[in-house]
């Protein structure tokens, strides 16, 4: 079941052409990859489907919904959530401030409630508070939540970011290099987070990702842009043997 369908999508920058007619489909289940080299158009897509941009042609449906022309916040309410190529976290809030400001879509009180403190308000409170504390224990930072997020390692900063994405109930989570700086412990034991959170916490996850390992060891599907295009699309293996590829990435030493 296709959850995301991108149709025919370009985005130009006066004289450049981002991205040129790019076709994508995420399904129900699966961890897919983008990748390409820098300046490839990746994350120029993503800020297309969370409404940083917006298409001059082409269609974007999640769940059979048109995204086109929806504001980020309203992309978020309706099921997709994201990280960073580089880390955005409120530096001077601590870890668990971070994920409660994740949570703000969900909440059920109102301005009216907010400002008189109801009783219903404090309960949503607390059960954030507990809803929080549980999404740092799931991505490992169970005992760091009063700690400073700038404190935090970089490994950890990252980990935090995919909380605070997670804080808002996401169906599809779009993940923009997250094991860049890691090392190849923190990178592994990330990808079994991300194996972890699929079916249970999200219906679907897209990244994108430049380390190769990473990539060959988790997707299902592996999408390759080079100029704006798409060049390749398939299973890992399929991806990793096509010649296109090899020469977009200049050597298979990209690969190992």
């Amino acid at each position: 079941m296709a959850l995301l369908e991108i149709k025919g999508v370009a985005k130009r920058f006066g004289g450049l052409q981002a991205l040129g007619g790019v076709d994508l489909t995420v399904e129900q289940g699966m961890i897919a990859s983008l990748i390409g080299p820098n300046g490839a158009g990746k994350t120029t897509l993503f800020h297309l489907l969370t409404g940083i941009y917006r298409p001059d042609n082409g269609e974007i449906r999640f769940r059979d919904f048109s995204l086109v022309g929806l504001s980020p916040d309203q992309i978020c309410a309706v099921g997709i959530s994201r990280t960073f190529q580089n880390i955005r976290l409120f530096s001077r809030m601590t870890v668990l401030e971070n994920v409660l400001v994740g949570m703000h879509q969900r909440l059920p009180s109102g301005l009216v409630e907010i400002f008189f403190r109801s009783r219903r308000f404090h309960l949503a409170e607390k059960m954030a508070g507990s809803k929080a504390l549980e999404i740092l224990e799931l991505v490992g930072l169970q005992g760091k939540e009063y700690e400073w997020a700038h404190q935090l390692s970089y490994g950890d900063q990252r980990r935090l970011e995919i909380a605070r994405a997670l804080a808002s109930e996401p169906k599809l989570l779009l993940l923009d290099e997250p094991t860049a700086g890691m090392n190849v412990s923190e990178s592994r034991s990330l990808t079994l987070l991300l194996r972890k959170l699929l079916g249970e916490f999200v219906q679907a996850i897209l990244l994108i990702e430049h380390n190769m390992r990473v990539v060959m060891g988790i997707s299902d599907r592996v999408t390759v842009l080079d100029y704006g295009q798409k060049i390749a699309e398939g299973q890992p293996e399929a991806v990793r043997s096509n010649p296109r590829v090899i020469e977009a990435y200049l050597g298979r030493s990209q690969w190992t």
